[in-house]
């Protein structure tokens, strides 16, 4: 074989790397369950890292964070750039619980410097940080975002839509940005197809401002308890 080809793992090594990644998948979680127990009643915000701090969206994500913090919870991000560093900030001015959720990547992702000290977790894995913010968040902000931020909304949907975890409310932020999706969800999906049932129509609101948002989390949790989600 000569030196520059690609080495193909055997079974045996592929077998051999599984289970010690088994180790480090459960000290992700133990370590997790353990963090986030302790933190409190949290809403987490999604959004786009790419997004620059002169942008409308991150001055209203860091409105909506600030309003989250004053009506009583705590705020989740992924932990790095853009919008994730936007719901950071606006709960650290607001002397609020600021909690990052880092992953590591290639490009693109650091901490951003507005997460409480003791409130930074790095994760290896994504379907182990996604369990994160299933687990211990009382409410999904979903601003405008890519891959990352769809992955995030859509299966927070579908446990929910399948009872996999109880219901909590997800608020999508921006009408132009997530009115197309939704209307082709509708129209497709719905109406042409039948792949949802139209109660699933309900599980998401839309809105543009950062009161609607505060509304719609206050309005839930008067007939729901704050409580993990499973």
């Amino acid at each position: 074989m000569k030196s520059n080809e690609k080495h193909s793992k055997s079974w045996n090594e592929i077998k051999t790397n599984d289970s010690w990644a088994l180790f480090k998948i459960m000290s992700e979680f133990v370590n997790g369950f353990e963090k986030m127990s302790q933190i409190g009643p949290c809403v987490s915000i999604f959004g786009s890292a790419r997004i620059k701090p002169d942008h409308p969206t991150y001055e209203l994500t860091e409105r909506i964070a600030k309003k989250i913090v004053e009506a009583g919870y705590g705020v989740i991000t992924g932990g790095g750039p853009g919008l994730m560093e936007a719901g950071n900030k606006g709960a650290h001015l607001a002397n609020g619980t600021s909690v990052g959720l880092n992953i590591e990547l290639p490009f693109e992702q650091h901490y951003n410097p507005y997460i409480d000290s003791d409130k930074m977790m790095d994760f290896d894995y994504f379907f182990v940080r996604k369990v994160m913010f299933v687990k211990y968040s009382q409410g999904f902000v979903v601003m405008p975002g890519g891959f990352g931020t769809m992955d995030e909304l859509f299966e927070a949907i579908t446990l929910i839509q399948t009872g996999k975890i109880d219901k909590f409310p997800i608020i999508l932020v921006g009408t132009k940005f997530w009115g197309g999706l939704f209307e082709w969800i509708k129209e497709t999906l719905f109406n042409q197809y039948k792949n949802i049932s139209e109660k699933d129509l309900d599980l998401v609101k839309i809105v543009d401002h950062e009161d609607e948002v505060v509304e719609i989390l206050d309005d839930f949790y008067k007939e729901y308890n704050l409580s993990p989600n499973f």
